[in-house]
């Protein structure tokens, strides 16, 4: 069993500098879980207390059920992978692989048995003998990995694991960690500050920012469904437009934006959600994606957006189109690679109203 329970959890730094601000979270056992957010807003300082790397100002964590807060990182039984792979210069792969276990007294043949095991996991049994400054980064990673597998432990923590490596390296080294999580069926936590990773890696997600969680759900529930104005923004690549305006709700729903001629029809199914904000002002949020440069018959939810391009960046598959409004703002769209379009042109774009999203002004949560 690897569960993981934090209640109500603090940190802060003399004299009164808090850090976490309450963290409450429950990790089941074989989750992989991804803490993310920007630089800055506790993830690491989380992982941190669990491994035992920071005292604890407040609350509690546990791990299968026993409070492990006065507990030495060294008997918790979990293995941490760190950025910066930490390996022993002069020992070669094995030996970095083995030395935990020789600390822990396991007699040779076990030690033996279990790191030739962790290494054909990791494709590097052929590297055992060689020196690390010998590997590729991303040899070193798998190597700092193997080190954690050969101690069974109950919980696998990393802590921005693949951030040294290269952008084509870093896509593979995903997909090795999350196979090796469908592989060995151990409970993982995993910190990054890259939503890309967080997406693509995670059971669950836990948004976090200023040292409090935003939200914690299933990375397509985030995506689809945003608890509040800053985790739309921070999940998804480009980001979520936005647009304040002014919602009317009668027969018909509309948004303006105010010294503008820009209204926006709404379908009625968003009626009984934002009934109780008519006359308030509150912001639209649409992803690059639900914007189209052509009117697709079948959908009746489409709306035409004048606007006037700034920058088009064309990223093989896609294009990412800048342009700007007649609200003034500023909206990119996420549009085929073979539409026709130049910058300066003036252009009629297409929200897909249906997939709208609506976030109080005030307090930025999600209507």
């Amino acid at each position: 069993m690897g569960s993981v329970k934090i209640e109500n959890v603090y940190k802060t730094f003399e004299p009164d500098f808090t850090v976490v601000h309450d963290i409450n979270l429950d990790i089941f056992d074989k989750e992989f879980i991804v803490l993310v957010g920007p630089s800055g807003c506790g993830k690491s300082t989380v992982l941190r207390m669990i491994a035992g790397l920071e005292e604890i100002s407040k609350g509690t964590i546990s791990i299968d059920n026993i409070v492990v807060n006065d507990i030495p990182a060294k008997d918790r039984d979990i293995a941490m992978v760190f950025q910066n792979y930490a390996l022993y210069p002069h020992m070669n792969v094995f030996e970095n692989m083995a030395f935990g276990l020789k600390l822990r007294k396991y007699d040779k043949g076990e030690i033996k048995k279990r790191v030739v095991q962790a290494a054909e996991i990791l494709g590097i049994n052929l590297l055992l003998e060689r020196k690390p400054k010998a590997l590729s980064g991303g040899q070193r990673q798998r190597v700092a990995l193997g080190r954690a597998i050969v101690r069974k432990p109950k919980v696998f923590l990393f802590d921005e694991p693949l951030s040294n490596l290269d952008a084509n390296l870093r896509v593979q080294m995903r997909t090795e960690i999350s196979r090796l999580h469908n592989q060995i069926e151990t409970t993982m936590i995993y910190v990054t500050h890259d939503q890309v990773e967080a997406m693509s890696m995670g059971d669950r997600i836990v948004v976090l920012k200023d040292g409090k969680i935003h939200q914690v759900n299933s990375p397509l529930n985030i995506y689809n469904n945003p608890a509040d104005k800053f985790v739309a923004s921070f999940i998804g690549s480009p980001t979520m437009n936005f647009i304040s305006g002014v919602i009317r709700v009668d027969d018909e729903i509309k948004f303006e934006v105010k010294n503008s001629r820009f209204v926006l029809k709404i379908p009625m199914e968003f009626k009984k959600r934002l009934a109780g904000y008519s006359g308030k002002e509150l912001v639209l949020g649409i992803r690059p994606e639900n914007i189209q440069t052509k009117p697709h018959r079948e959908n009746l939810n489409l709306a035409k957006i004048p606007g006037t391009i700034e920058v088009i960046e064309t990223v093989g598959n896609e294009m990412f189109v800048y342009f700007l409004s007649d609200t003034k703002e500023k909206i990119i769209a996420r549009i085929p690679p073979d539409s026709n379009l130049r910058i300066n042109d003036s252009f009629t774009f297409y929200f897909d109203t249906a997939k709208l999203h609506f976030f109080d002004k005030e307090t930025e949560k999600a209507i």
